[in-house]
């Protein structure tokens, strides 16, 4: 049976690593005002009520797929995807992106093929891309490139959303995936890939897949920046999850408890969950299985939330709801899992 560990991510020891890693919080006081922490995201004042808020992120080892199968036109729309996404959480509207690029050789023709990317993501996230940088690295790399992503947001301080008011008996509605989107793909790889000692070639089709398999991983990233604001602007979200890595697990960090029954994942993950042998309780810990972001909101807003969604042509529904015990409970295929 595989799993992430196995495959080279342990998530035990990265958790004790971020642990470690509390002494930043000594800089604070060099920021004057209050700076205000979230399940998800740090912000701090620009005055007595409007806060920025920065994260940072990277497309990690979906690069080498984009090597694989030589189409770098999209790998720039999951790494803007990665840090709009992590920005709305708290409520902030992205308000510039920058981006990090290195690279083995500054080839024209390749990071020409890397900015379409970055400019599509840009244009869904409605944020600008105000500037990067490249450098080249061949010593530090295998992989041809690797690119991340900053993200600079702002939000009014009434506006913030800090998980505070989550009460027993919201709602949570999930915002469609387009599939395996960033995250989970040095399992997925070692599974799926036979450069990888997995069991297809890149152009294989497996039954279910629509497109050749390395075409279907490399699937970009949804971007929930638009539909999210729309949202924000009509109702009150009292919490936001994007279901990156980790996947259901990150659910922990708003403490409460949660209870999910309404999945229905694309067929990638159960290609990989069978190809792999895969526990159910591991495909929950590390794939986003179908959903790409969730918001918990009122009972009482939920069906106009979901008829907004839907004319934003954004596929939505209820996929769960906060519960008293905290504990993550994931009902799927007649069984009930607590991860």
């Amino acid at each position: 049976m595989k799993t992430y560990a196995k495959a080279g991510v342990n998530r035990k020891l990265r958790e004790k690593a971020k642990r470690e890693l509390k002494d930043f919080e000594l800089t604070y006081k060099f920021r004057k005002g209050k700076i205000i922490k979230t399940p998800f995201n740090i912000l701090y004042p620009l005055s007595e009520n409007h806060y920025q808020v920065k994260v940072c992120d990277g497309v990690g080892t979906k690069v080498l797929l984009a090597d694989l199968s030589n189409k770098h036109n999209t790998i720039g729309i999951d790494a803007v995807a990665m840090v709009v996404n992590d920005c709305i959480r708290c409520g902030a509207r992205p308000t510039a992106i920058t981006d990090m690029i290195d690279i083995k050789k500054s080839e024209p023709k390749l990071l020409k093929e890397i900015q379409k990317g970055l400019i599509l993501g840009a244009k869904e996230a409605n944020c600008p891309l105000v500037g990067g940088e490249i450098a080249d690295v061949p010593e530090l790399l295998k992989a041809t490139y690797h690119i991340n992503c900053d993200c600079v947001g702002e939000v009014k301080k009434q506006n913030i959303i800090t998980g505070e008011k989550i009460k027993l008996g919201n709602i949570i509605i999930g915002l469609r995936s387009s599939g395996i989107h960033s995250n989970g793909l040095t399992l997925a790889r070692k599974i799926l890939f036979k450069k990888w000692e997995g069991k297809f070639d890149a152009f294989d089709k497996p039954k279910g897949l629509k497109k050749p398999l390395v075409y279907e991983c490399l699937m970009p990233t949804k971007i929930y920046v638009k539909s999210f604001l729309k949202v924000a602007q009509k109702f009150e979200i009292l919490g936001a999850v994007n279901i990156t890595g980790d996947a259901y697990l990150k659910f922990k960090k708003l403490n409460f408890g949660f209870e999910f029954f309404n999945f229905k994942p694309q067929p990638i993950f159960n290609l990989i969950q069978e190809t792999g042998k895969i526990s159910l309780k591991e495909m929950f810990s590390v794939f986003n299985m179908g959903w790409g972001f969730a918001i918990i909101v009122k009972k009482e807003n939920t069906n106009e939330i979901v008829d907004l969604l839907k004319k934003l042509k954004v596929k939505a529904e209820v996929i769960g709801k906060v519960i008293k015990e905290k504990r993550i409970i994931i009902n799927y295929q007649d069984k009930k899992l607590v991860l």
